[in-house]
């Protein structure tokens, strides 16, 4: 079956996997240039934050540009892509190198490179949502508060440790349960409503429905819908019953507690007193006001048949 991938740019995060990724790489890029030729695939390696965004802003000149790693360069490609006329806009795919790995399983990839390659090559593209949030995008969520915090928590425990998988998450989750729940007052107006005020231990905005390594925040979010989908919860709550909510996401089984509330905008803008954890696709964000948004169909996405 003959390949949509056309001229390819490659980046990839050789960090990734606690420097796995650079093995993974080369693996990744000698498939792709036997299916593809040695003069349709370009290969660029991340070597500082950011690098990702810059090396897909100018790559207008591709058909397709594939990222290799975690959600974090995932993540860095999406808002290179973004920074593109959308008719400029290249295609994405993505070899999924990580240790969450939410948006590989969002689009269905293997997470074994020489099948993600497989599946890439006999891909087609799809529209694909993108999240905005204080003028920056992301793919699959959007978090304020507890969730937030043990996300951010299990990358510095991944960083410290060069340990991997959702066991790490569950332990950051644990670790917050215990020291860290906290209720954050807000005031948020949905799709330009009124203003409303509330309290949350969690606040997630999703466009596909996990995070944190597969837990099923938003189980019915899709990225296509041109919608985002909303995860509140809401004290009071005491510590062993937010652990049962908390262990009850990982299956999506958490959604008939009566602290959950569950939503779907197309817009928000909440305001917190003080400025809570927050991440975006697994990286930080600082802020007490989020103006958050979503761009339908803004990316065309590599996802298998």
């Amino acid at each position: 079956m003959p390949t949509l991938l056309g001229k390819t740019l490659l980046i990839a995060n050789p960090a990734a996997q606690n420097g796995r990724g650079a093995v993974a790489a080369e693996r990744a890029a000698d498939l792709l240039r036997a299916a593809l030729g040695d003069d349709a695939l370009a290969v660029e390696f991340t070597k500082r934050p950011h690098h990702a965004v810059d090396l897909t802003a100018a790559a207008s000149d591709y058909r397709t540009v594939l990222a290799l790693g975690g959600d974090g360069v995932i993540h860095e490609v999406a808002n290179g892509l973004m920074r593109l006329a959308a008719e400029a806009r290249p295609q994405f795919g993505i070899v999924p190198v990580g240790s969450g790995n939410d948006y590989a399983r969002t689009l269905g990839m293997s997470t074994d490179v020489d099948k993600a390659v497989a599946q890439l090559l006999t891909a087609e593209a799809h529209p694909a949502d993108v999240g905005t949030v204080n003028g920056h995008y992301f793919v699959e969520t959007l978090s304020f508060g507890l969730d937030a915090a043990i996300a951010l928590d299990t990358v510095e425990r991944r960083k410290r440790t060069g340990r991997t998988g959702t066991i790490l998450y569950a332990e950051a989750g644990v670790d917050q349960l215990l020291h860290h729940l906290f209720a954050r007052p807000y005031r948020a107006s949905f799709d330009g409503g009124a203003p409303v005020a509330g309290e949350s231990i969690m606040f997630a905005v999703q466009v596909g429905p996990t995070y944190g390594g597969g837990f099923r925040i938003c189980p019915d979010a899709r990225i296509d819908d041109g919608l985002l989908d909303i995860c509140i919860a809401h004290p009071p709550v005491t510590i062993f019953r937010a652990a049962v909510i908390f262990l009850a996401a990982k299956f999506g089984c958490h959604t008939g507690f009566k602290q959950i509330e569950l939503l779907r905008i197309r817009k928000l803008h909440v305001e917190f007193d003080e400025a809570p954890p927050a991440q975006m696709d697994g990286e930080p964000i600082e802020s007490r006001s989020f103006d958050v948004a979503v761009e339908p169909a803004a990316l065309r996405v590599l996802m298998p048949q």
